[in-house]
């Protein structure tokens, strides 16, 4: 079902992340510089993430952990974790390159953020709708305690945020977002990043064999 306000929503991204991308350019440059400096080459992390649907697309980020590298024991996300990146987390300056996402139409300011895509097959039917719109930068997850946030709870306002979102609820989570970041409520835990999800346990609703074709309308 297409909802009044998802006719204007696109028109809000780009209302809101042009500018914002123009604006954070500088700032884009020096922390691009500074990861070149403190971590090398490359500066951008690239991963494929299931956005509207399912469908996949190269969401892009600041990287901020060490290149893996055998000799040296970084083989995980512990290991590779520097004070910096942390850092940098901390301030969400890894996201500015979502902005990018964003005018490109990958995903919304405002969605359920987007995850593996080997998560896909581990959702139940409920949990799956998360996928009903485009994913988002930040969300009710988000303000609602980041990564201290448990998984089925973060999926549980994932869809919550499917079937009740509004022009006016999207402003005010905006906000929330900012104010968050300034505040960085939620960010003080030194893990690299959440577990993986493993599914949810005693789900009685399995995904389809192929689980991006229930994703998709």
């Amino acid at each position: 079902m297409i909802r009044g306000y998802d006719r204007v929503k696109r028109a809000l991204d780009i209302a809101i992340a042009v500018p914002l991308f123009v604006l954070t350019l500088p700032l884009q440059l020096v922390t691009a510089l500074a990861i070149r400096v403190r971590l090398g080459n490359p500066i951008l992390f690239r991963q494929v993430r299931p956005g509207l649907h399912g469908e996949p697309f190269e969401m892009i980020k600041f990287r901020t952990m060490l290149n893996i590298d055998h000799e040296r024991g970084l083989i995980d996300d512990v290991s590779r974790m520097t004070p910096f990146g942390l850092w940098l987390r901390a301030r969400s300056l890894d996201e500015l390159p979502n902005l990018w996402n964003v005018i490109r139409g990958d995903i919304s300011l405002v969605g359920p953020r987007p995850l593996k895509m080997s998560y896909l097959g581990l959702y139940s039917r409920e949990q799956a709708r998360r996928h009903d719109v485009r994913p988002g930068i930040t969300g009710l997850a988000q303000v609602s305690g980041r990564r201290a946030v448990s998984w089925e709870d973060r999926f549980r306002l994932d869809v919550q945020y499917v079937d009740h979102h509004t022009f006016v609820g999207d402003l005010q989570m905006i906000r929330s977002t900012v104010s968050s970041v300034v505040k960085r409520d939620g960010s003080g835990d030194m893990e690299a990043t959440m577990p993986d999800f493993l599914g949810t346990e005693n789900n009685e609703e399995s995904p389809t064999t192929d689980p991006s074709s229930s994703l998709r309308t």
